[in-house]
């Protein structure tokens, strides 16, 4: 995710900008810069790659100015560059702006700016709206981003000087931001730990807000109403802030999902493109796709297998990577490969593309990290949007992948229009559902505790929810360290039974699709063998309760959507289990983030 700072006091801001932004390099960019208003004129800086390089690139240069704001940047629109890195400034240089979100409507704007003679010097979205406050600016720059942003659609966090005005004026839409009070002096960012270093008071800005700053306090509207906003005392250290306050890295980026969500939608969801899904995919029709990925990208995938072919009917089959590079079987050039790797370093999963490639294969990379080897190797890429996963077991990074495939899937239908527009308001409905999970979450902590003082368990599914299951049991063996096992529900009678007893506690993920009835029956047999059996199952679910033992309610969806909510209730469950079995959650033994060996 990008990071967004603001400075306006009595000191230099160029290094207290630099140093906030260094608080936000676990975000995750691959560029940066900084606007300093300095005698009258905004000087900006910024290069391609670390807050280092441009630090280098200054060459102990340092703007003496009091105001100012910075930038770390997460490519969207145009590729990792200079000319595309924030802040971005209007056609005279008299206004700079960064700028974390995505503004949906861009390209509409961008056109109607260059038709009034708008130069523009970069590829963003963001740069029409430094035009825009060009547009209105009549010597009031709070009226003219105002004006400005009626016409802006999209999520935003923003953070906009002028020449001739010594405020910030910063706003806030479905990106988060905050500001800091100090003494004589205001920041504003886009999270806490980058403020930590100068106050602990903070106000968090609100959906609507716009705040006008100057040295002598500030001033926060919504809706053209001036609003009061209440100020907290931050507790934490800097290292908890690291955190955002959660006691571990797993917790938060749990909780950081439906945010992801929003991100990956946002990237890949455009107004005036046929059915919404614009992935910038130029690859052939394919006979057939084949999916090449390791551990929980390749679960991922057998979620994908099974999207890709109820909404595109087109043929999908999926390998562990490790296994595919030792195979003898013949590619054919018709064959599209796609191979899933969160770090894009994922040593098995790119010797599988080398091959593919070598075979004449067209080829396709879902990844997480920008300029990342996989990203030099395939084909085409699709960026997931979410952020830096600092915990070794995979959490918001799977759930990423799996909307990614969603969208795939989109793209590659033909299912009629109304249809599409059907499924995509359903994406869209995710992040809400998926946060009311995570508001549940003290239910299924308490739900854990009926695990923890086992050494097995069994996770089960079927159809889209077989997958999840495997999901399920590799987070909950990875940092709990309790021995878990995942089966299609209807192959625990070709052998498993064997060890069904009282201490093997059976976790069956129960999705309301057209395997639910043979599921109900699985868990029948299930229960005959007598072990504890917890369902996670549809809020709407009334059968459930009559055929085992607890029960974790997920967020009503459609069917085919169910991975994503069951998903993130197994991720706390074995959170939750960990916790209580006092396990290094965030760094399991013997586990590493990224495996680039083969």
């Amino acid at each position: 995710m990008c990071g967004i700072v603001g400075y306006i006091g009595k000191r230099s801001a160029q290094p207290i900008i630099l140093g906030a932004l260094k608080r936000l390099e676990y975000r995750g960019y691959d560029s940066c810069g900084f606007a300093v208003l300095s005698n009258g004129k905004i000087e900006v800086f910024k290069e391609r790659g670390s807050i280092d390089e441009l630090e280098k690139a200054l060459s102990g240069v340092n703007v003496g100015g009091t105001v100012g704001v910075g930038h770390t940047r997460w490519a969207t629109h145009g590729e990792p560059s200079r000319r595309n890195a924030h802040p971005h400034t209007d056609c005279k240089g008299d206004i700079a702006v960064v700028h974390n979100g995505i503004i949906e409507n861009f390209q509409h704007l961008r056109e109607t700016l260059a038709a009034e003679g708008h130069v523009f010097r970069s590829d963003t979205d963001t740069e029409v709206v430094a035009h825009l406050v060009e547009r209105y600016y009549n010597g009031n720059l709070e009226e003219a981003v105002r004006r400005a942003l009626h016409e802006v659609k999209g999520s935003y966090a923003l953070a906009i000087l002028h020449k001739a005005d010594e405020k910030i004026v910063a706003a806030r839409s479905r990106s988060p931001l905050v500001l800091g009070v100090g003494d004589s002096e205001f920041f504003v960012a886009s999270d806490v730990p980058a403020l930590l270093e100068h106050t602990n008071r903070v106000v968090h800005l609100e959906d609507g807000d716009l705040v006008i700053i100057t040295r002598e306090g500030f001033r926060i509207e919504n809706g053209g109403n001036v609003v009061p906003r209440k100020m907290e005392t931050v507790l934490w250290s800097i290292e908890d802030a690291e955190r955002g306050g959660y006691e571990h890295f797993m917790l938060k980026e749990i909780h950081e999902t439906p945010r992801v969500i929003e991100n990956t939608l946002a990237t890949h969801l455009r107004d005036g493109v046929l059915g919404g899904v614009d992935l910038d995919l130029d690859v052939p029709q394919s006979s057939e796709i084949l999916m090449v990925a390791c551990g929980t990208s390749f679960h991922a995938a057998l979620v994908g297998k099974y999207v890709i072919e109820e909404l595109a009917s087109v043929p999908v089959r999926v390998e562990l990577a490790s296994e595919f590079n030792y195979a003898t079987t013949p590619l054919s050039r018709e064959t599209l490969v796609v191979g899933i790797t969160q770090s894009g370093e994922t040593a098995d999963t790119l010797s599988a593309l080398k091959r593919a490639k070598a075979a004449g294969c067209a080829t396709l990379a879902i990844t997480n990290v920008l300029g990342s080897s996989v990203t030099r190797l395939a084909d085409r890429i699709i960026y997931t949007r979410a952020g830096p996963e600092i915990c070794v077991a995979a959490t918001k990074t799977f759930t990423a992948q799996l909307i990614t495939l969603y969208l795939l899937a989109l793209h590659f239908s033909s299912i009629e229009l109304a249809e599409r527009q059907k499924m995509l308001k359903e994406l869209r409905r995710l992040p809400t559902a998926v946060q009311r999970v995570l508001d549940a979450e003290d239910e299924i902590k308490e739900v854990s505790g009926r695990i923890t003082s086992y050494e097995n368990v069994f996770f089960i599914g079927r159809g889209i929810s077989f997958p999840v299951a495997l999901e399920g049991a590799l987070k909950l063996k990875e940092i709990s360290y309790i021995h878990a096992e995942g089966y299609a529900a209807g192959e625990l009678k070709h052998g498993p039974f064997a060890l069904l007893t009282e201490e093997t506690p059976v976790v069956a993920v129960v999705a309301p699709d057209r395997t639910y009835d043979i599921m109900l029956n699985n868990i029948k047999e299930v229960k005959a063998r007598k072990p504890p059996v917890i369902a996670v199952a549809d809020e709407h679910d009334e059968e459930i309760e009559k055929y085992v033992d607890f029960v974790i309610r997920t967020s009503h969806v459609e069917p085919i959507f169910s991975a994503i909510t069951n998903s993130v209730a197994l991720q706390l469950l074995a959170y939750y289990a960990a916790k209580e079995r006092g396990c290094e959650i965030d760094k399991p033994r013997n586990l590493a983030k990224s495996v680039t060996v083969e």
